[in-house]
C-alpha cells in the first residue's frame, strides 16, 4: 500500500537535541489531526532526497503555524534543509530490527545479520533514544555471547569509515577500560612510542561514565575535532595523533550508543568490548594494548571478571584480525593528582617535563604500557622496552613529540583556571586507607567535569599516606557556583569516600 505523504514548511527551531532527530508540529495541525499523530509518535520526514525518522513533539502555542514543521538541529543538518522549504511527512515505516531487540529481551541469541541490521538502523537514526536504551540495557543485563560480541564489533566497523595506513605492517594503539579517576596515560604513551618511530594514530572517545576521557583532556591542550585528512596529515608528520574519533565517522553507531550509555551510567561488557575494538579496527590498528584496572571501587572489581574480560578482548580481537594484549593492573586507588580534563592535563605536562612534583604513579603506569607496545613491536622483552621508554621520557624526546603533535593538530592551548575553587581540609588525623573511586569520580562530575574543561578536583594526598587534621585533602574546581554547591553537598553526604584510619 502506498504511504500518503503530506507537505509542511520547514522551520528551524534552533534546538539541540543531541543525536536524536526531533520535529515539532502544532496540536491543531491538519496533518496531526488527519493522521492521528500525538507526542512521541515516530514520523518520516523527507527533503532533498534525504530521509529521517524523527520523534514528534506537539506544540500548543503559536511558536509554529499550522502549516509549519519545526526541526531540531540534527534534522536540519540531516535533511540539508533550509527555512521555509517544503518537507514531505508520513507515518514512519516499521523498523524490523526492533523485533530483534525484543528477541534478545526474551533471551534468544542474535545472528550477525540481526545485529548488523540493528546497528545499521541505529546509525540511520531509525531508533529513538528509548529504543537504543532498550538495546543497551538488554545487552548489559543478558550477557552477549562471544559470537554476538564479534558480530557487534564487525557491524559497528562496517557502518563507518576505516583508516588505512599504506606501507605500515604494524599500527599500534592502547586503551584503558576506565573506572579509575586520573588514569590519563594515553597522551604519555602515544608521545613516548611515536617518538621512537612507532605508528599510533590515537582516536579517543569522550567520557562515558568518568570525569574525563582522553579526548576531553586533550581538548584543554589542543584541537581534537580533526577531519580524516587532518588526522592523516598529523600522523604522516609525527607517526601519531591524539584526536576525537567522533569527528571522523569512525564507528558512528558507537558514538550514538555512548551518548545513551552516558545518560544511563551504563557500560555493559559486550558493548564495552565492541566499542573499544571497533574504534581500533576503524583506526587501522593491528596491535593493541588494553589496560584493565581492578579494584573494589573500579569499573572491574574482581580479578576473575578482569580475566574473563581479557579473554574476550583477545578472542574478539583475533576473530577481527587484530593482535590484542591485555594488562590487568592495580585499580585500588586514583592515579595522579588531577581529576577532570584540565587537572589531568596538568599532570600530563608535569610528567612530560620531568618535574619533581609530577605524579610518579602516572609516570610508571605510562612507562609500563609503552614498554608493552615496544615488546609487541620488537619482541625484545619488557625490561628492554621499559629502559627504552624511560630514556625517551627523561631525555625530553617525549615532550618534544607531544608538542609537535599539539601544534600540527591546530594549536598549543594554555591551561586556564576555573572561576571557583574550594579547598577541603581533613577533619581527622591518621592513614588514608582507601578512596572510593566511583564517589570521587561522581564528585568531579558534579563540579562540572568533563563538560567544563576547568572543572574537577585535585588530590593533595592518596591512599597509604599519613593525613593530618586541618591539612588539605583535596581542592574542588568549578566554573559554576551552582555546580560547586551541588558537589560540596554531595561530598558532605558521602564523607566515607575518604577512609582515614586514626
Amino acid at each position: 500500500m502506498k504511504i500518503k505523504k503530506h507537505i509542511l514548511n520547514a522551520y528551524d527551531m534552533g534546538i539541540d537535541t543531541h543525536q536524536e532527530p526531533v520535529v515539532y508540529m502544532r496540536q491543531d495541525c491538519h496533518i496531526c489531526r488527519a493522521e492521528g499523530f500525538s507526542s512521541n509518535a515516530r514520523v518520516l520526514v523527507e527533503a532533498n532526497n534525504n530521509k529521517l525518522i524523527a520523534t514528534l513533539n506537539v506544540v500548543r502555542n503559536d511558536t509554529l503555524s499550522s502549516y509549519q514543521i519545526g526541526l531540531s538541529d540534527i534534522v536540519m543538518a540531516g535533511l540539508d534543509a533550509i527555512e521555509g522549504q517544503p518537507l514531505r511527512i508520513a507515518h514512519a515505516p516499521v523498523v524490523n530490527s526492533l523485533g530483534f531487540v525484543r528477541k534478545k529481551i526474551f533471551g534468544f541469541k542474535l545472528s550477525y545479520e540481526e545485529i548488523s541490521q540493528i546497528i545499521a538502523d541505529i546509525s540511520a537514526h531509525n531508533f529513538s533514544d528509548i529504543e537504543i536504551a532498550s538495546f543497551l540495557s538488554v545487552c548489559a543485563g543478558k550477557r552477549l555471547s562471544s559470537d554476538e560480541i564479534i558480530s557487534l564489533t564487525k557491524a559497528m566497523v562496517s557502518c563507518g569509515k576505516v583508516l588505512e595506513w599504506e606501507n605500515h605492517h604494524k599500527v599500534f594503539d592502547k586503551h584503558c577500560i576506565g573506572g579509575l579517576p586520573g588514569n590519563r596515560t594515553t597522551p604519555l604513551v602515544v608521545s613516548i612510542v611515536s617518538a621512537a618511530g612507532l605508528i599510533i594514530p590515537k582516536t579517543s572517545s569522550r567520557a562515558i561514565t568518568s570525569p574525563a576521557g582522553t579526548a576531553d583532556t586533550m581538548q584543554s591542550l589542543t584541537s581534537v575535532s580533526l577531519s580524516m585528512e587532518e588526522i592523516k596529515r598529523v600522523v604522516n608528520n609525527t607517526g601519531a595523533c591524539l584526536a576525537w574519533g567522533g569527528a571522523v565517522n569512525l564507528s558512528p553507531a558507537d558514538d550514538m550508543l555512548i551518548r545513551i550509555e552516558r545518560a544511563l551510567d551504563l557500560d555493559g561488557e559486550g558493548q564495552l568490548i565492541a566499542s573499544v575494538l571497533s574504534k581500533k579496527i576503524a583506526a587501522g590498528s593491528t596491535h593493541v594494548i588494553i589496560d584493565i584496572p581492578v579494584g573494589e571501587t573500579a569499573k572491574v572489581r574482581m580479578r576473575e571478571d578482569a580475566e574473563r574480560l581479557a579473554m574476550l578482548f583477545t578472542q574478539v580481537g583475533e576473530a577481527c584480525g587484530i593482535n590484542v594484549r591485555c594488562l590487568i593492573t592495580d585499580g585500588s586507588k586514583p592515579v595522579g593528582y588531577g581529576i577532570g580534563p584540565g587537572q589531568e592535563a596538568k599532570d600530563i605536562l608535569a610528567v612530560l617535563n620531568c618535574r619533581d612534583d609530577a605524579p610518579s604513579d602516572l609516570r610508571e603506569r605510562s612507562l609500563i604500557l609503552a614498554a608493552n607496545l615496544f615488546d609487541m613491536d620488537d619482541g625484545e622483552g619488557l625490561e628492554s622496552g621499559l629502559l627504552r621508554a624511560r630514556s625517551i621520557l627523561e631525555s625530553g624526546q617525549a615532550l618534544k613529540q607531544f608538542n609537535k603533535i599539539r601544534a600540527l593538530q591546530g594549536q598549543i592551548k594554555e591551561l586556564t583556571n576555573s572561576k571557583y575553587s574550594h579547598q577541603e581540609l581533613a577533619s581527622t588525623s591518621g592513614v588514608l586507607e582507601a578512596i572510593d573511586n566511583r564517589k570521587l569520580a561522581r564528585l568531579a562530575k558534579l563540579a562540572g567535569a568533563p563538560f567544563s574543561l576547568n572543572s574537577g578536583l585535585r588530590l593533595h594526598t592518596n591512599v597509604g599516606n599519613q593525613v593530618v587534621d586541618g591539612e588539605p585533602l583535596f581542592t574542588l574546581f568549578s566554573d559554576s557556583q551552582g555546580e560547586m554547591s551541588y558537589a560540596l553537598d554531595y561530598y558532605l553526604n558521602n564523607l566515607d569516600m575518604f577512609k582515614i584510619q586514626g
